[in-house]
């Protein structure tokens, strides 16, 4: 690789890596409002109930509202039994076009219901709980949301050993690639392939969004790491 591609490469790495960064910056604010009012209901000898938590609706509302967010969905799920007064909840607020205001999520939380949302087994929920860091999932289409192809990132909620849940936003795949598409180095076949090997950003004609990439031809692949998020960049042979 010649230096001019080699600082080509290493330029859209840190691109999709700050773009990432800027969307997790953002639901660790969420992250750390949860936290001050579990420290506030520690100090007053109580549980969390669901006004802590519900409380949080205006701020998540004002974020997704910032001028050139790339979130449509933003705000929190609460592990199962953590609340004193409700034992699943999820505080979710989204964006959709043709509405002035983000609106909240509803879905059906009733475990006795044929619709019952069972967000605990989801990857983004169960991942950060069980590994204690974050998390991206997708890119999925959204069918308990907009409906939208979409990434969701989450962070978990951890308050003196215990997990609350997680905090996260959602992404959608035209968002992610308007803004970083024109990163990807010209003249090759270039993608970006998560943990697993799917493509989470493509500009080769050959290979789509959310296509999984055989093994053998990530392995054969010419690349590079995109820092701390177990994501490749690599070059793959046309079809």
């Amino acid at each position: 690789m010649t230096t001019g591609a080699a600082s080509a490469w290493a330029r859209c790495g840190r691109m999709v890596s700050a773009v990432v960064e800027e969307v997790f910056d953002v639901v660790g604010e969420v992250r750390d409002e949860v936290l001050e009012r579990q420290a506030e209901a520690a100090r007053r000898g109580r549980r969390l109930v669901l006004a802590d938590v519900s409380s949080l609706g205006g701020p998540v509302q004002a974020r997704l509202q910032r001028p050139g967010g790339l979130a449509t969905g933003l705000g929190l799920i609460v592990a199962p039994g953590v609340l004193a007064d409700r034992r699943l909840h999820v505080e979710w607020w989204q964006v959709e076009q043709g509405r002035p205001e983000p609106r909240a999520l509803q879905v059906d939380l009733n475990p006795a219901s044929a619709g019952f949302y069972d967000y605990s087994t989801t990857e983004w929920f169960e991942a950060p709980r069980r590994t204690g860091t974050r998390h991206i999932e997708g890119p999925y289409v959204d069918v308990h949301g907009t409906g939208a192809y979409v990434f969701t990132l989450t962070v978990p909620l951890d308050a003196d050993g215990e997990f609350l849940g997680v905090a996260g936003a959602d992404v959608p795949v035209s968002s992610w690639e308007d803004r970083l598409l024109d990163a990807l180095p010209a003249g090759v076949d270039a993608v970006v392939l998560n943990a697993v090997g799917r493509v989470v950003l493509s500009g080769s004609s050959s290979w789509l969004v959310g296509e999984l990439v055989p093994d053998r031809l990530v392995h054969d692949a010419t690349g590079e790491d995109v820092s701390r998020l177990g994501w490749r960049m690599v070059v793959l042979p046309q079809r």
